[in-house]
């Protein structure tokens, strides 16, 4: 199992100075990776200060060596796949082929849609975010792509340079269980980032999440589950991450919503739970 850290864009005040700063502690203390949340307007959004993850993640980029960085994740429905494809190669080449995409539906639907004048229905924001992908991965490819959907089209065009992972970026596909269509979906990528609709997922959970995948997925590259949590250093207290992980999840993301600078430091500089 690996371990990261899972940050809400509107901790720390928003300030993105203080997002890389707790990048370059959490890869010093070992975490393996470093993921936003990707909100433009949150619940309570006008309380909240929040950062714009890609700008952020580009400071981060620049500022660290080793620790792996993405969004966990981005609605997709809300961008536009060719500036999105732009972004993720250049974030990619930018850190050395250290970024990872999480996509998703984009929650909640009002204060992230609706006012914003954007289609809030989850058919509309399912089929848009399964076209995005397939413009992203096309472009992605370095050869020429076109693209004709309901929701997006693409004349043919051919976009370099390439992403530097092999055979691509790396997409983590978000999805609330045990809704199964997210998680056909997830099969056809390179990662689950699963949430609980009837509360927190449990390892049994996982066992029948990973089933379902292995059903329906038709490659044989790696693929992984993420479970987050909080963990309090103490490695009896923590003894749960081990159970998901004998359940087959691949990565274990701390937590972070909120804090001053300072008391998060002095958790991540903990290190990754030791299980």
């Amino acid at each position: 199992m690996q371990y990261g850290i899972y940050i809400s864009n509107y901790a720390l005040n928003g300030d993105p100075r203080a997002f890389v700063e707790l990048a370059k502690e959490a890869e010093a203390a070992n975490w393996g990776g470093f993921y936003i949340w990707d909100h433009v307007y949150p619940k309570g959004g006008a309380s909240k200060k929040v950062t714009d993850p890609w700008i952020t993640l580009a400071g981060i980029a620049a500022a660290t060596d080793t620790i792996r960085i993405g969004t966990t994740v981005t609605p997709l429905p809300r961008r536009r796949p060719q500036k999105v494809a732009r972004e993720t190669v250049s974030l990619d080449r930018l850190s050395g082929g250290r970024f990872t995409l999480g996509v998703g539906l984009g929650h909640p639907p009002d204060t992230e849609f609706e006012f914003f004048g954007e289609d809030s229905k989850t058919s509309v924001r399912a089929e848009k975010l399964d076209e995005a992908l397939d413009v992203i991965t096309g472009l992605w490819t370095g050869k020429p792509f076109s693209f004709v959907g309901r929701h997006y089209r693409t004349k043919e065009v051919t976009f370099k340079p390439r992403p530097v992972q092999r055979p691509r970026i790396p997409i983590w596909c978000a999805g609330w269980w045990p809704l199964k269509r997210p998680f056909e979906r997830a099969a056809r990528y390179d990662g689950a980032f699963p949430l609980g609709l009837e509360g927190r997922l449990k390892p049994a959970d996982y066992r029948d999440m990973i089933e379902f995948i292995k059903k329906h997925r038709k490659m044989k590259t790696h693929f992984d589950m993420v479970c987050m949590g909080r963990s309090t250093g103490n490695s009896k207290k923590d003894a749960w991450i081990g159970d998901y992980s004998d359940a087959g999840a691949t990565w274990y993301v701390e937590l972070i919503m909120s804090g001053k600078l300072q008391d998060v430091i002095a958790k991540i500089r903990r290190g990754p739970p030791s299980i």
